[in-house]
């Protein structure tokens, strides 16, 4: 029988990590991410399995918690076939590279704190370097298109669908054959949310033995798209008409790409007010490019805009910030700023100088546009924290916060479930990538609107399939 054991991804929305060990001896691996959050220490510990025995690593997408501990998956013996869109490879090489940025420049900052100690020994050194991405681009890899089958040894098969999710993120059919009888495990990646400006709705799928479902909002609904459009429109006015600057934490890879084409949209119908928008974020405008260089991925009001302009995201209003110099000019705008910076949770980057900067002042306004998992920045502040600490120094919160969850990226519980609906056999449902007690709910609701039991996986459980 085969087993799947998941360890990331269980009982928290991070660290996607699912590994398929096939009775022909053939072990598959989908994701291999980073935890964040409340679950951040658990990027230091041993994986559970020895990395050398993976066979093939399946990457869903580039977001940093499905793709962050592939390098040391590499580190640690992985020697096998990569399978994956070219543009997620391309978008993982983007966070991955970034991850390793960030990794160093805390390390450095703790390192230089330690030493006047004298306590440099105790300083934790970075998960992974450098030469640990360089040598996952040299393994080889496999890019594959949506509903293209690959055939692998042991008449195992894989079919990539799009999710909807990010830019070429992929739900995984896994189809493969024990005693004679073929069996199809589903990984549904991270759903899309069916309103996505910038991306299509999910595919559907027909039948499947066994699901792996995320149930990141499984306990909740959006705000349609146009009541969230229509809340941030309201907000930009009321803040630029008091003299205000707007702050918007961003996840480089989709939120970034939706919030810009939804300020475009804007200013073409004459209503944004007149300001000055900063996409203030390296990773960001790298993403923004290859969005760009993928557009047929793309949705009909991105493409219309490239055919109309030549491009999909620029207007006169944006204005690009890759240099921290360009960064620390933004300081000088006493009011009427749009500023877009990572990282989305908070947890880092450029946002902070910019809360430093920004928070203590009410006429500002803080909006969180995206997921803030247990344990980050934005999780305190949504929760109603007055001070944070950023760099040693206390900073008072003072500025408006506003939370905005139509922008969502994932399929909320109504989603969820009609995706599901769609499937003509389904007898498994496993919940993966969300928090227990959202999970408990989202199994309720599963039950109740589809007649079937879903089993929420712990982390590294044996689940015979």
């Amino acid at each position: 029988m085969a087993i799947v054991q998941s360890y990331g991804g269980a009982e928290v929305v991070t660290g996607s990590c699912h590994l398929l060990q096939l009775q022909c001896g053939v072990n598959i691996m989908v994701d291999c991410g980073m935890f964040q959050g409340l679950s951040e220490g658990d990027n230091d510990k041993p994986f559970g399995f020895d990395p050398s025995q993976v066979d093939y690593l399946i990457i869903t997408h580039g977001h940093l918690d499905h793709v962050g501990r592939i390098p040391k998956l590499v580190k640690e013996g992985f020697t096998g076939t990569i399978i994956t869109h070219r543009s997620t490879a391309d978008l993982a090489e983007v966070v991955l590279l970034d991850s390793v940025h960030l990794m160093e420049e805390n390390y450095k900052t703790k390192f230089k704190k330690a030493q006047r100690r004298g306590e440099e020994d105790k300083v934790k050194k970075p998960l992974y370097a450098l030469n640990d991405v360089e040598a996952v681009y040299r393994l080889p890899m496999i890019f594959t298109d949506y509903d293209e089958t690959i055939d692998l040894e042991h008449d195992i098969r894989i079919i990539f669908k799009n999710a909807g999710h990010i830019l070429d993120s992929a739900i995984i059919q896994l189809i493969f054959k024990e005693d004679g009888v073929h069996k199809t495990v589903v990984f549904s990646g991270d759903l899309g949310n069916d309103e996505n400006m910038v991306l299509p709705s999910p595919d559907l799928i027909e039948e499947a033995d066994v699901l792996f479902i995320e149930s990141t909002y499984g306990d909740r609904n959006h705000k349609s798209a146009k009541e969230s459009e229509i809340e941030l429109q309201k907000v930009i006015e009321a803040t630029l008409k008091r003299g205000g600057n707007i702050l918007i934490p961003s996840f480089a890879i989709e939120r970034t790409q939706e919030i810009l084409c939804m300020l475009k949209q804007m200013y073409d119908r004459g209503e944004l007010p007149k300001c000055r928008i900063f996409l203030d974020s390296p990773m960001a405008i790298r993403a923004t490019e290859l969005y760009a260089l993928y557009h047929e991925e793309l949705s009909k009001c991105c493409n219309d805009f490239l055919r109309r302009d030549g491009t999909i995201f620029d207007f006169p209003y944006l204005h690009y910030t890759p240099m921290a110099t360009d960064s620390m000019r933004i300081n000088e705008e006493i009011s009427g700023a749009i500023i877009i910076a990572g990282a989305g949770m908070c947890n880092g980057g450029r946002i902070l100088h910019h809360f430093k900067h920004r928070l203590w002042d009410a006429k500002n306004t803080l909006i969180f546009v995206g997921y803030q998992a247990e344990g980050t920045l934005g999780r305190r502040i949504v929760n109603g924290a007055t001070t944070i600490k950023i760099y040693g120094e206390e900073i008072i919160i003072k500025a408006d916060v506003h939370t905005i969850n139509g922008f969502s990226a994932h399929a909320d519980q109504e989603g969820l479930i009609r995706w599901m609906k769609s499937f003509r056999r389904l007898d498994k449902i496993f919940l993966i990538h969300g928090e227990r007690d959202k999970q408990k709910i989202f199994a309720q609701e599963i039950e109740r609107q589809l007649d079937k039991k879903a089993h929420i996986v712990v982390f590294a459980e044996k689940i015979g399939i």
